[in-house]
């Protein structure tokens, strides 16, 4: 345990090192990536010091053990026992932190919100969960930067997209993928009658083209107008952006945005996204599968979570946990939820790395 965490104290060394170079300084896209892995090491560097320290003050009380003054000899088995005890509440602490993660838990994400079943209370359901998350983003010092925005008939959204930029993005918001589903009384109901409404969450991580192995001539690019919803523009001008890898015909396509640019970079996110989803499919099936148990497949149609208004209550289905404290979770208080759901990944992370030992 001392020598990987040694390991990863010496990355950091050799990170913060890097950091003061002038060609990294002088890169935007470059510091910005070192530093965000800069402060993801930072953590393991301090339980590493303190860890070294606290071994280091055991072996100077083991000596003292020996002390023939009885007097010296108490204090020292004192001081022992509060080291040992100290030592096997942080390596408790380390082995968690030793979980291996995610590549993707530190990248930046695009996270779209739709209304779904429910009619214009979906759309103010939607609206209400905007507010939760950016409230919540808030409060985690990201940034955000608005994407596409359809506004509702009578409030809320039939869809939102942004971008949230910030410390280990994906890593606490992977887990929001799937169905919300609300149960209040709308206040489009004259009757007072409790109605059942949903929206969908979809978190895509956002990649770096060095991250994912797809050549430009592999890619087929085409544009096109888009049609439904989104006024006289949207089927003026051919914003539309398609991406075709073309070794194993993934397809990704965008008309989210007005902007044929911003499109073409949410097309290319979400052909990365299939590419690492069917490369995880190919050769980790087995832990993908158990990894699905927990946090869903991403996938619309999974209800992951009841927000039950006339109860103040919220249920993650996922893992069984209740609580009673809607009104907080709604400003943005999501931590207590997302916790949880870290807590059991590790446990069945820890689960699945025991059994293969």
């Amino acid at each position: 345990m001392l020598d990987k965490l040694e390991a990863i104290h010496n990355k950091f060394l050799h990170t913060e090192e890097l950091l003061s170079d002038p060609e990294i300084v002088g890169d935007m896209k470059k510091f910005t990536k070192l530093n965000k892995e800069y402060k993801s090491l930072s953590d393991y560097s301090k339980a590493y010091l303190k860890y070294k320290n606290l071994l280091d003050n055991l072996e100077e009380t083991k000596s003292l053990l020996q002390d023939p003054d009885p007097e010296m000899k108490e204090m020292a088995q004192l001081e022992f026992s509060t080291l040992k005890e100290q030592i096997d509440v942080l390596e408790e602490e380390i082995k968690v932190m030793l979980i291996p993660k995610d590549p993707e838990d530190s990248k930046d994400v695009v996270f779209e919100i739709r209304s779904g079943a429910g009619g214009d209370e979906a759309s103010i359901f939607a609206g209400d969960l905007y507010k939760m998350y950016t409230k919540f983003f808030e409060k985690q010092n990201w940034k955000t930067e608005v994407v596409d925005v359809n506004e509702g008939s009578v409030g809320g959204f039939n869809k939102v997209v942004l971008e949230v930029f910030g410390q280990d993005v994906y890593g606490k918001l992977k887990f929001e993928s799937g169905a919300h589903r609300v149960q209040r009384v709308p206040k489009t109901e004259s009757q007072g009658r409790v109605h059942t409404s949903a929206a969908t969450v979809v978190v895509l991580p956002k990649f770096e083209e060095e991250d994912i192995d797809v050549k430009k001539d592999e890619l087929r690019v085409d544009t096109f107008r888009a049609s439904g919803a989104g006024g006289q523009h949207v089927n003026k001008t051919e914003s539309g952006v398609r991406f075709t890898h073309l070794p194993t015909g993934i397809v990704s396509e965008s008309t989210d945005s007005r902007s044929q640019h911003k499109n073409r970079e949410i097309a290319l996110q979400r052909l990365y996204v299939k590419i690492v989803e069917a490369q995880r499919a190919k050769n980790y099936s087995e832990q993908k599968a158990a990894r699905k148990s927990l946090v869903g497949s991403g996938d619309r149609s999974d209800k992951i979570r009841t927000y039950n208004y006339p109860q103040n209550r919220v249920t993650d289905h996922r893992i069984n946990l209740t609580l009673y404290k809607l009104d907080n979770i709604m400003e943005g208080d999501l931590d207590e939820v997302l916790e949880a759901l870290q807590v059991y990944e590790n446990a069945e992370k820890m689960k699945a790395e025991e059994s293969i030992a």
